[in-house]
């Protein structure tokens, strides 16, 4: 019982904090120079995770799909890059960009804001009279709501791209070909809604690692802490968010499909 309530007071502090970390975030939008260095650390740090990405979701979806399809029946085949684009841009590069920054950033930011935290450079921005949340959180959290979407469109482009090329070493298609199968059950009402939760994923891998980081104690062993909890706790809130924003979006696409 004790866990549980503590679970839950640890979410109501991190939900406290979401509220303030979103209006600095907002706040410091105008402000390039606090969070093009943050920004720049995230998709330098999960460019080469986001290409391995691609290039594994491509080949590894193309090898275990094409067998199967060619046993379910003549034409089936053709079928390929349709499930290909489907899996891809609907679920796994989405999740996968969540799970890429929520693993590197999430730890990132715990152990760097704890280290600000536990030689008290935190409280000398408080005393300068200098908010925390705004000049620290804000530009962090910014840099993840930007960045997961960019990587998320890295790894779609490189899955589908290392598709088309396992496909095109069989001689079976064309690039033409291929385009027009991978979209040709593909809607734009589903392909947005799976895109904008990268948005979401930033938001939470952004606001859980600061939050993290900043409640850091106990010295440096807080600090290596602080960057397991922001690796775990980011990870499970991702797969917790997409859960739920999958639920809201086919809902949504049913209430909408009822009203016409």
């Amino acid at each position: 019982m004790s866990n549980a309530l503590s679970l839950l007071e640890w979410f109501g502090r991190l939900t406290a904090f979401a509220a303030r970390a979103v209006a600095a975030t907002v706040g410091v939008l105008p402000r390039a120079g606090l969070w093009l260095r943050p920004l720049y650390s995230v998709l330098i740090g999960g460019l080469p995770l986001a290409v391995v990405t691609g290039l594994a979701l491509g080949v590894v979806i193309w090898l275990h799909t094409r067998d199967v399809l060619a046993r379910t029946g003549t034409g089936a085949v053709e079928y390929l890059p349709t499930f290909l684009a489907a899996a891809v841009l609907l679920e796994l590069a989405p999740v996968g960009a969540g799970l890429i920054v929520a693993a590197r950033t999430g730890a990132a930011l715990g152990a760097e804001l704890g280290a600000m935290k536990v030689s008290e450079q935190i409280d000398a921005l408080q005393l300068l009279g200098v908010s925390p949340v705004r000049r620290l959180v804000g530009p962090r959290v910014l840099a993840c709501v930007l960045g997961v979407p960019l990587l998320h469109i890295l790894i779609a482009a490189t899955a589908l791209g290392s598709g088309f090329v396992a496909e095109l070493v069989t001689g079976s298609t064309t690039y033409l070909k291929f385009d027009t199968a991978a979209l040709r059950e593909l809607l734009l009402q589903d392909v947005i809604p799976a895109g904008l939760k990268t948005l979401v994923f930033g938001l939470i891998v952004g606001v859980t690692g600061c939050f993290i980081g900043l409640n850091t104690r106990e010295g440096s062993e807080g600090v290596g802490k602080a960057a397991t909890d922001g690796v775990v706790a980011c990870v499970l809130l991702v797969l917790l968010a997409d859960v739920l924003l999958v639920m809201a979006i086919k809902a949504g696409q049913l209430l909408a499909s009822g009203t016409t």
